[in-house]
């Protein structure tokens, strides 16, 4: 049963108030019916939506999806699709045997099946709508619907998916946000945050992204017979823009190597803010506030205000204070004589503080316009050896090499998953189809 999309819900209800139309001897019969073949409604929901017998005086039954609003009843809801209120009550009353129909919260999705009376509303008592079914979510993979029987009277049905775990092998290309393309192919958003803090070490999002590039994801996750993701564990590899990620345990310590066995971690993040884009860079400008041409020793990102700043690098805050037209700032003084410093911020992290020891991919800060800004914006600067150098192409230390007996197990950790990816490529192949059709 795909209950994921907010349609399928409301399919559900209308499939099965149309079967009790149409082929109500059957459905209906007094023996226990079978068990409901996700992949059958799914087939066969369309056909019978459209072939469903309307009653006598009313159009079709149509979906009407209602959100349920804050301070509102379940039963105000299913009546604001358009059904008399002595329906609403009797749908919620019926409801009540199966959840608990007082304590809800707002934003709960309701998918109503709704037959609207014809030209002449003078032929049905009141001109209101007829509740014909309706459907809502009761957890991740269950699901309550309401459908009319051949003599008119709503049945009360609970159905519930399976759920399974599995690996997933997806791929897909950049349509919007990264967020938003990764969603399509199934991935949650902890699973595209951890994709996104992985590439902030090799890739700037604004100027090495762009629409259209293809990126792969292989992700544990627990699933519904539909395919839809409830809830993701690891990611155990991720590709963009040629870039490649495998998961590696050592220890109690998990991190990302490439495919040589090269931890990708580098000494410093290329992007602090996620997302973010840049609005000024290193070198000489005529500065916003001032209006006066004079050295900007950093670069700019362009975030709302209150986005996480993240800490570049591992390391120590050497400050976090204001500090002249900067307004609100943070130095982290990392190994090696490099530090990193972040201006205008509107706020610390809590516990952020001179002496705290932070790691890579930490929030330390949240963005704002504190200092000489004119909007929200963090200021980033990295320094060597007590002396600023332009963030975008430092010559900071790269990551780790593998070796010895973690190589070894790291190979074999990566021949399996190329496996994976080949097994996906060769189905591919084998079917002749776009890639897009086999997308999980």
């Amino acid at each position: 049963m795909r209950f994921a999309p907010a349609a399928a819900a409301g399919a559900v209800g209308v499939l099965a108030l149309s079967l009790g139309w149409a082929f109500a001897a059957h459905l209906f019969a007094p023996k226990a019916p079978a068990p409901i073949d996700p992949a059958a409604i799914v087939a066969l929901q369309n056909t019978v939506f459209t072939q469903a017998e309307a009653r006598p005086g009313f159009a079709p039954p149509e979906s009407v999806p209602v959100k349920l609003q804050r301070g509102e009843t379940l039963e105000g809801a299913v009546q604001r699709a358009g059904v008399a209120p002595a329906e609403a009550h009797l749908a919620v009353e019926m409801l009540a045997k199966a959840m608990d129909t007082v304590h809800i919260k707002a934003g709960m999705l309701i998918d109503a099946a709704i037959a609207k009376p014809r030209s002449a509303p003078s032929s049905v008592q009141g001109g209101e709508a007829r509740l014909i079914g309706l459907s809502l979510r009761t957890g991740p993979a269950s699901a309550i619907t309401l459908s009319r029987t051949f003599d008119g009277a709503l049945r009360l049905r609970q159905l519930d998916e399976k759920i399974r775990d599995e690996t997933a092998v997806a791929d897909g290309a950049i349509e919007g946000s990264l967020y938003e393309s990764a969603e399509h192919i199934g991935a949650t958003p902890a699973i595209t945050a951890e994709v996104v803090k992985l590439f902030a070490h090799k890739l700037d999002f604004q100027r090495d992204i762009q629409p259209g590039d293809a990126f792969k994801l292989i992700f544990d996750r627990k699933v519904t017979e539909a395919g839809r993701t409830i809830e993701a564990g690891a990611l155990q590899y991720a590709e963009l823009h040629g870039v490649k990620f495998y998961r590696f345990q050592r220890g109690s310590d998990v991190e990302y190597f490439d495919e040589f066995g090269k931890n990708i971690k580098g000494f410093l993040l290329r992007t602090p803010v996620d997302g973010a884009h840049i609005t000024s860079l290193f070198g000489m400008r005529k500065h916003p506030v001032l209006g006066y041409t004079r050295a900007h020793q950093g670069i700019d990102f362009g975030a709302g205000t209150g986005t996480p700043i993240l800490a570049a690098g591992d390391g120590v805050v050497l400050e976090a204070r204001p500090w002249g037209g900067y307004g609100n700032w943070l130095r982290i003084r990392h190994s090696g004589g490099w530090d990193t410093g972040y201006g205008h911020i509107s706020r610390y992290a809590q516990g952020v503080h001179a002496g705290t020891h932070v790691r890579q991919g930490q929030v330390v800060a949240y963005v704002g316009a504190t200092g000489l800004a004119t909007g929200p914006h963090l200021h980033y600067e990295v320094w060597q050896n007590g002396q600023r150098v332009n963030p975008i192409g430092a010559k900071v230390p790269q990551g780790t090499v593998l070796a010895g007996g973690d190589l070894a197990r790291f190979k074999d950790q990566k021949a399996r998953i190329d496996a994976l990816l080949d097994g996906k490529t060769r189905a591919l192949a084998s079917a002749d189809v776009h890639p897009v059709s086999l997308r999980r």
